[in-house]
Parts: structure tokens; C-alpha cells; sequence
């Protein structure tokens, strides 16, 4: 089994739709730490699980300086957006976004 594993920093905004008062309801900007990891059994073509570019592509190309509610089809907390990037990438099966120091969601495949 091959892994290949792509760590990323984006600066993005969100608010959030929250069943409780919360200060986080307001627009709000973090520097996101995301993680992301990739396997396959079997490299393509090119001799990759996927190239790190892709990976890059989806994170940076669409979130990195966005309002996550434009873009994440859902309420954007770290676990959905998670969620989101791992089912943009074909072998991904886990992604790690940290919102903040101390605060990181973890959104994991079965």
C-alpha cells in the first residue's frame, strides 16, 4: 500500500449556522493547517497515487482566500469541510484541518 501525504496552509473565512448563540455565527477568517492523505494499492501511469498538484489544485485553488460558504455546499465547520475536500480527491481517505491552535477535525473514510 502506497501513501503520500500533503500538508497546506490556507487563509479562508466562514460563518456559521449554529442551533445556539455563538460569536462564530459572525464571518470570521482562520489560518487553516490542512492535511491530506492518499493511498492505493497501485501507483497510476506516472508511478503516483496522485500527483501533489492535484491535491494542491483542490485545496488551494478553492478554498485558499475564499468565504467557505460560497464554496463548501454545507454549514462549513472543520469537520464538514473535511469531509468536502476528501471527497473531492479519488484516493484520498483521511483529511486533518486545523482551525486553529488546539482546535482540529478529523474526517476519516470507513
Amino acid at each position: 500500500m502506497y501513501t503520500v501525504i500533503k500538508r497546506m496552509e490556507i487563509s479562508a473565512a466562514h460563518s456559521l449556522s449554529l442551533s445556539y448563540p455563538s460569536k462564530c455565527e459572525n464571518l470570521h477568517g482562520h489560518n487553516w493547517i490542512i492535511t491530506v492523505y492518499c493511498r492505493s494499492s497501485q501507483l497510476n501511469a506516472d508511478g503516483m497515487v496522485v500527483d501533489f498538484s492535484h491535491i494542491k489544485h483542490v485545496v488551494m485553488g478553492q478554498l485558499d482566500h475564499k468565504n467557505l460558504n460560497e464554496v463548501i455546499p454545507m454549514n462549513p465547520t472543520a469537520e464538514n469541510i473535511a469531509r468536502w475536500i476528501c471527497e473531492q480527491i479519488p484516493t484520498c481517505f483521511k483529511v486533518e484541518v486545523q482551525e486553529s491552535e488546539g482546535n482540529m477535525a478529523v474526517y476519516e473514510k470507513d
